[in-house]
């Protein structure tokens, strides 16, 4: 089953669809649209803005989806000020979601991480069956990781969801920024480990 990588030529969060999954919703939903009739859920990493700005409209064009979010970042759906939107000059999508997630919940073959740091909720998913991680904005590849310094970031929580993340057996990466890696993923995560505690 292949995983597609969408873009939509904004600033905003990557996007993806696994099987009947799309992850996050920041994508323009024109984007969205040639894969919209096999979506069943939308699955948020995190409630940030960039990651949710087009939900309601992804939702529309999806038909009957069910949206998922850490219970944690539920509130920043409809929350300007836990959704960052100020900064992007929006307002949240102010929406609830279908479906609050916890760690450990699965959604098809996808297993939900709680890595918490970036945000309180933040989410990866992982598959273990084909070694993939989708990440948002936990850890990025080339060894980078999510910001601490917004509300709700928390520097020592996002240092033990990497630690976390590190046990996992990874081959590919599919970050919330920048390009996605299908080879040596465990790579990224050991060396954004790294990073942190040298630099974070």
């Amino acid at each position: 089953m292949p995983i597609r990588w969408i873009t939509s030529g904004t600033a905003y969060a990557n996007s993806f669809v696994y099987g009947d999954v799309l992850v996050d919703a920041g994508v323009l939903p024109m984007a969205v649209q040639p894969y919209a009739d096999a979506i069943d859920a939308i699955i948020i990493t995190h409630a940030h803005y960039d990651h949710i700005a087009h939900i309601r409209e992804i939702a529309r064009i999806c038909g009957d989806v069910t949206i998922c979010i850490h219970e944690a970042d539920a509130p920043g759906l409809s929350d300007d000020v836990l959704s960052l939107a100020p900064l992007f000059g929006a307002r949240s999508p102010g929406i609830a979601p279908d479906t609050t997630l916890r760690d450990g919940d699965r959604v098809g073959s996808l297993q939900v991480i709680h890595t918490p740091g970036h945000t309180p909720g933040g989410i990866c998913l992982y598959d273990a069956g084909i070694r993939a991680l989708f990440s948002g904005d936990t850890i990025f590849t080339g060894g980078s990781f999510g910001r601490y310094d917004f509300p709700g970031g928390d520097r020592a929580a996002l240092v033990a969801s990497i630690d976390r993340l590190a046990e996992l057996d990874v081959e590919a990466l599919y970050p919330g920024h920048g390009e996605p890696v299908t080879t040596g993923g465990g790579r990224h995560i050991a060396a954004a480990r790294e990073a942190i505690r040298l630099y974070g």
